[in-house]
């Protein structure tokens, strides 16, 4: 079989998503809409205080209507009649989490209760799908389970890349880009996604327009764009590790000459990219590195690494093809993975260029490090859904873990899916911190976070607008999703 062009994988997704969308089941609970009316009382927690990376033992949180209306030490908050009592005596209480970089599909019935059932409430789509919308509204109004949300317009990208109008607005004129960004404003989307392949003069012409409309704009840095020009431009958020590390090297000339090239679909593009990052690594310059730190930190654009993206993409042979949690998703879309996977990564390379990929993820691991350690602000993402062997919702808590393992400490990993994307996405006022005022999106977990990152998967509870999902809720929530991937 050839291998898959990245025209085949995108018109392959979109008819394997293609299958009409109905509406997730949703507990009786949470059908009448809004927040719960009852209080509810969690008593002896431990509140991870994000912020400041302490842990505030012995906490009661009383949530009512939605939102933390008290908390602190036992004798501090009185608990009223009737409130609805749950002992978290030895649990801790971390803030909902964020997937920066997610891609939810067309199923209400996978990626919405799959990320709840993970503690993911809020999460930042990336593809601009006009169905994410209605589920926005159906959570809002309680009658579907599912994360808040922050939308993106159709992706903006330069000609001859992919013919799947619903994901994509190619562009070929400043006409054209300038339109694109005014479609993504008026059909409702919170901001505006750029992407790999625009050339640099259409990408200036969508940064203009979108500070001319006022709406936000983010992505991939496209090949041709440095990096520091992009964030002078006002660029929120880069997507993805690719692309960052080359205003870093010192051979920033055979970089550009390397992505010039056009061709070969997506094998072609991915081949390029990793012969640009190669000489990147090889080219390193930590002067290079401190200078573009300090402009990425001084423009306040913000790094979305999606790491758990290249831990599939540069160890592919170490990928679990049996991960239990395949059970969550469709066989159409697991099937597709494992196609993609071999072709795209595994039997694509020689031993000399897996060894090459191996090599690497190393050097994304030390460069993140580098960023976080700079003050550069580093958000987690996941690209769950778009992405083989990146699973909604779990893919957060392997995101963390990768951060972890590139040498951030579990409090400045906690912080990446938690207060920093709520300030990045203009929530700071409601969510990313566990206090009084504060939305109650939160996750009880059986183990300490800041001891073990590890320890955000050992989920006790998930309280979403103040609705508490515990053990036993959380199960049938899983088994659900199974029981409807199994049926797709």
């Amino acid at each position: 079989m050839s291998p898959l062009s990245r025209r085949d994988v995108l018109r392959t997704t979109a008819a394997v998503l293609g299958a009409t969308a109905t509406t997730a089941a949703v507990p009786a609970a949470a059908r009448a809409g809004g927040a719960p009316a009852e209080t509810l009382a969690l008593t002896g927690a431990t509140v991870v205080d994000v912020v400041t990376g302490r842990p505030l033992p012995e906490r009661t949180l009383l949530i009512r209507g939605g939102e933390i209306v008290a908390m602190g030490r036992r004798a501090e908050v009185p608990v009223p009649a009737g409130a609805r009592v749950v002992d978290a005596a030895g649990k801790y209480v971390i803030p909902g989490l964020i997937d920066s970089h997610a891609h939810s599909g067309m199923w209400p019935e996978i990626s919405p209760p799959l990320n709840i059932a993970n503690g993911v409430t809020t999460v930042r789509e990336m593809y601009g799908l006009p169905h994410f919308h209605e589920w926005r509204e159906r959570v809002e109004a309680g009658t579907m389970l599912g994360p808040r949300s922050v939308i993106a317009g159709r992706i903006i990208d330069g000609p001859a890349t992919t013919e799947v109008p619903a994901f994509f607005a190619i562009v070929s004129t400043e006409a054209e880009a300038r339109a694109a960004v005014r479609e993504s404003k008026e059909s409702g989307a919170d901001f505006v996604k750029v992407y790999s392949a625009l050339p640099p003069d259409l990408f200036d012409a969508v940064a203009d327009e979108a500070r001319r409309l006022r709406i936000p704009f983010a992505g991939h840095c496209p090949d041709l764009v440095p990096l520091d020009h992009a964030a002078w431009s006002g660029q929120r958020s880069v997507e993805h590790f690719y692309s960052v590390s080359y205003p870093a090297s010192a051979r920033q000339d055979e970089i550009a000459a390397v992505l010039a090239g056009t061709g070969g679909g997506m094998p072609g593009w991915i081949d390029r990219v990793h012969r640009a990052e190669m000489l990147a690594s090889g080219g390193f310059s930590s002067t290079r590195a401190s200078r573009l730190f300090s402009r990425l930190r001084r423009s306040g654009t913000r790094m979305v690494p999606t790491l758990v993206v290249n831990r599939v993409m540069d160890r592919p042979e170490l990928v679990d093809t049996a991960d239990p949690r395949l059970k969550y998703l469709p066989a159409a879309v697991t099937s597709g993975w494992e196609q993609a996977l071999r072709e795209l990564f595994i039997d694509a390379r020689t031993p000399a260029q897996a060894a090459e990929w191996h090599a690497l993820l190393d050097f994304r691991m030390r460069f993140v490090r580098a960023m976080a350690d700079a003050g550069v602000s580093v958000l987690a993402g996941t690209d769950g859904g778009d992405v083989p062997y990146v699973f909604p919702g779990f893919g957060v808590h392997d995101e963390l873990g990768e951060l972890v393992a590139a040498g951030l400490s579990p409090h400045k990993a906690l912080r990446t899916a938690t207060v920093e994307p709520a300030r990045f996405l203009g929530f700071g006022d409601r969510l990313g911190t566990v206090e009084r005022g504060k939305a109650a999106d939160l996750v009880v977990l059986d183990g300490d976070p800041l001891a073990d990152i590890g320890n955000t998967r050992r989920i006790h509870a998930v309280v979403a607008r103040g609705r508490f999902i515990g053990g036993r809720e959380r199960e049938r929530i899983l088994a659900g999703v199974a029981d409807a991937a199994a049926r797709m």
